[in-house]
């Protein structure tokens, strides 16, 4: 991911927090069958390995896990906020026109190689884990014991599990950095103006700036 040094996150905590707020992340890889990315949700496990490991399920039909058996390295990328920033926020701008629109965002990127599950009972149990983080805090949570047993059987053998140790996390945490203290809090307040839900979500993370 290319990513300018103002922008750079190196937080681990600040890393898996995102990864763990992002509901629905993006699989990449590239092999035999070219490249390939799949939108699936994912469970961050922080206490395995140095920077934690990933599970989630594909589909037994989805090609992709072929690839990540042989061996192909996998990208997993963690979309955050984002907001379209205008050079009328500066208040610089009024000195300097040399100003032009950008984009401030959030992500999170993690990389590594996959093993592939296929055996039911760890499968019951990432899909199990997935379903109980879902279905917290709602006043009649469904639990996968809820399903016909011979029904669970059947869909999980439709599909396979997907463990994937992180060996390298990249995070990008574009808030304006780059500007001044004065510019910043323009764009600050240009967002949090607006009446877009995303830029709002983008003005409250610079305020943690």
């Amino acid at each position: 991911m290319y990513n300018s040094k103002p922008h750079q996150e190196h937080d681990i905590e600040r890393l898996h927090q995102h990864m763990r707020d992002t509901r629905l992340a993006v699989l990449i890889s590239h092999g035999d069958q070219g490249l390939m990315a799949t939108h699936l949700p994912v469970l961050l496990d922080t206490d395995e390995g140095q920077f934690g490991t990933v599970y989630a399920h594909l589909a037994r039909a989805n090609r992709q896990w072929q690839d990540l058996a042989q061996g192909a390295e996998a990208l997993l990328v963690f979309p955050g906020a984002d907001a379209y920033v205008s050079p009328s926020f500066y208040p610089s701008k009024a000195q300097n026109p040399k100003v032009v629109p950008t984009w401030n965002y959030l992500a999170v990127h993690a990389y590594g190689t996959a093993e592939v599950i296929h055996d039911a009972a760890p499968l019951l149990q990432i899909v199990s884990r997935l379903t109980e983080r879902h279905e917290q805090g709602r006043s009649q949570p469904w639990k996968v014991s809820d399903a016909p047993a011979g029904y669970l059987d059947g869909m999980l053998r439709a599909i396979v599990g997907i463990r994937l140790p992180v060996a390298r996390l990249q995070g990008a945490r574009k808030l304006s950095q780059n500007r001044s203290a004065q510019d910043i809090a323009g764009v600050r307040e240009g967002l949090s103006a607006s009446p877009d839900y995303l830029d709002q979500q983008l003005a409250a993370h610079m305020r943690q700036l």
